[in-house]
Order: C-alpha cells, then structure tokens, then sequence
C-alpha cells in the first residue's frame, strides 16, 4: 500500500485532532475519574456524523475506508481511549448489519445508527465463554414467530444505550461442529425478559459503561435473525471481528502517540542536575524506542485497514496489527510513566491514565495469545498453499 495518507485523510485527521484538542483533553482526567458519563462529547461525535463510519451511503452514513476508520479510533484515544470505545462495537456492528442484514433489516435500523438517533453495541462474550465464542450458552428456541432467549452475556459496551443489540446465541446447540448451530438476533432492549444487570468495575477504559446483561426468556420477534437465516451467526461475528481488530489495533497507536509526546514534552520540561533530562542518553534511548515501535505499530494497522479495504481475506494482518500495537501500547505507556518518575505514578498526571488503559487492548478483541494462534495458522495456511502474504 502507500504509506502516504491522502488529502482527505489528511483533512479528517486535522478535523478530529481539533474535536479532541477542544471538547475532549480539557475534560478528559476530571471526568474520568469521577466516573462521569461523557454525554456532551458523544453529542459532540454525533454531530461529526461519527456514528455512521460504517454506515452505508444510501443509509445516511459516512461509509468511510478502514484506514479513515484507524484514524479516527486513533486520533480520539490520543484524547481518551474510552471516547473511542463509544463508537467501536457501534461500528462494528453497523458494519455487520451492513453486509449481513436483510433489506429491511438495513432500512430499519441503519439510518438511526448513522446520526447517533439509536446506538448499538455487540453481545457476545459469556461468563463462561470469551475466547471460545463456540463454547456460548445462550439459547434461542423457535416458538411460532418468536425465539425465546436465555442466557448470559458480559463486558458489553454501550449495553445501556443500545437498542437493538446484536446477540450471538446458539439456535441448534446440537450442531456439529458448533458454529453451524449458532446465529445473530438484533434483540430489542425494551423486551420483558432483558436486563442490565450491573455495571463492572474496570482498571480503566472509564467513560462508556461495560455491563452483564441478562435474558429470562425474552421473547425476540423472527425478523430479528440477522440475514433471516439461522446457522450462520459465527461467520457473521467473524467477518466483523478483522474489522474490530483493526479498531483495537488503532486504539493502541493513540495510546503510545500519546505516551510518547507526553514523554518528549516532560523530558524537555524537568531539570535535573541542572539540565534538563531530554538531554540524558538514557531518556534519549527510551524516547527513541517508543517513537520508533509506535512508528511500526500505526503501519501495521494501516496496512491490515488497506488488506480489508481491498477486499482480501485479512485475518493474519489484523491479528498482527492489533498483538504488535496492543503490546506496543503496553511497553510505551510503561515507559512514560517511568521517564515521569515519582510524577507519573500520580493521577494527577494523564501518563497514570494511559497505562491503566493500555491492557484493555492486549485482551479485548480476543486475547494476545489468540492472536497468536490465529497469525500462525495463516502463515501456515498460506505457506502450504504456495503463496506470499
């Protein structure tokens, strides 16, 4: 691909950076640690016309290019990286609607997703259940033109604010193997039966709420069945999950960025032994490998955003992107703190807020481990086909 970002990337990067620098750093350590919900900023994503990144054209929306779509998460985690959580699962499953839903399942839904009117998330991780989506227990039984859905789903994003939310669930639990039984329903979160039962308590990615919801048999209308096709709800999930690595994967890149230039911008500013400590080899080597892995990191993930954009199978590329930024974001936030000193361990110093936000992205979105697996098996499913990556 080309490394060089067009003129319009250019330009909605400068547009973003000026939303964050405006309506997102002035508030962001405050309202963080006051646990506060960030209503007036997500008006503000609203009228950026945000919510509909993936949202076709026809339906009202953006329909921006996955590398525009990198940017963006990007450029709102160098502000606050639970800012870009607001929009992430939304996207996602904006997105999986998009190519996987009915006619009128798009007409119905995707127009409200596209202006913020209605918000959705995506419901797939159990108690019992996180990497191995196949290992799901919650259960859709057909009665008449219902399903009846039990079960119990965790650490779901914008549970409180969604409506529908797409649910995996299992609609033939006999089904061999098991992702031949499973399938999506866009559950109405206005159902008897549907409950958010609590909010989690969470090291950090404050601002979007993160929930356990609950459904007690609750009664989700047929036409709910994403695509009106039971048994194919895990390839659905997956074909979105390349683009919510992606989405991981950027946030990581905005989270090093900006443990880098706070970095940089500390280093020039604390004196000690009467110079200031920018102009020590051993700040100057930390800085240096920083900048340069975040350097690698954002290539990475433009890369795997280009593969996705051109059509092609990238589940390798987007695994790597998001293990090598996440991991990134992890060793620069570290590395910030310590060139801080005794500062950085204070929460009044925004570095304390990037490293309790830099392990979401190491386990959200499948963990690191699975990443792992899943890069090898492309290499070696690639390899034995005969063919580069």
């Amino acid at each position: 691909m080309d490394v060089q970002l067009s003129e319009d990337h250019l330009a909605l990067r400068e547009t973003l950076r000026t939303f964050v620098d405006r309506e997102i750093r002035p508030v962001a350590r405050e309202w963080e640690q006051a646990g506060r919900y960030p209503t007036e900023i997500v008006e503000g994503l609203r009228e950026l016309g945000l919510f509909g990144l993936t949202v076709p054209a026809e339906h009202g929306g953006l329909e921006l290019d996955l590398v525009s779509m990198a940017l963006v998460f990007e450029e709102l985690s160098r502000g606050w990286m639970g800012i870009a959580g607001v929009l992430g699962t939304h996207s996602l499953s904006c997105r999986m609607i998009a190519h996987h839903g009915t006619h009128e399942q798009r007409a119905r839904h995707l127009p409200a997703f596209a202006t913020g009117e209605r918000r959705t998330g995506l419901a797939l991780t159990e108690p019992g259940a996180g990497s191995d989506l196949q290992g799901i227990t919650t259960r859709a039984v057909r009665d008449g033109d219902h399903y009846v859905v039990s079960g119990t789903k965790t650490w779901i994003t914008n549970a409180r604010h969604a409506d529908p939310i797409p649910v995996l669930v299992k609609t033939d639990p006999g089904a061999e193997p098991a992702h031949r039984g499973m399938s999506v329903l866009l559950v109405p979160t206005d159902l008897p039966g549907f409950e958010v039962s609590r909010d989690l308590p969470k090291l950090g990615y404050k601002g979007p709420e993160t929930c356990e919801i609950v459904l007690d048999e609750v009664r989700v209308p047929v036409d709910a069945l994403l695509g009106g096709e039971e048994g194919h709800g895990f390839q659905q999930v997956v074909s979105g999950l390349e683009v919510g690595r992606v989405n991981v994967a950027a946030r990581a890149v905005g989270v090093a960025q900006e443990a880098c230039d706070r970095a940089i911008r500390y280093a020039r500013e604390r004196e000690a032994f009467g110079r200031p400590i920018a102009e020590f080899q051993a700040i100057q080597h930390k800085i240096a490998d920083i900048a340069t892995q975040t350097q690698a990191a954002r290539l990475l993930t433009y890369w795997a955003a280009d593969k996705v954009d051109r059509g092609e199978r990238a589940d390798t590329e987007a695994g790597m992107a998001k293990l090598f930024a996440s991991e990134v974001a992890l060793e620069a936030s570290l590395e910030s703190m310590r060139v801080h000193g005794g500062y950085g361990y204070s929460e009044e110093y925004e570095v304390a807020r990037l490293y309790r936000d830099a392990p979401l992205m190491a386990i959200g979105e499948g963990t690191n481990e699975i990443q792992r697996t899943i890069i090898a098996k492309g290499l070696l499913r690639d390899h034995t086909a005969g063919g580069p990556m």
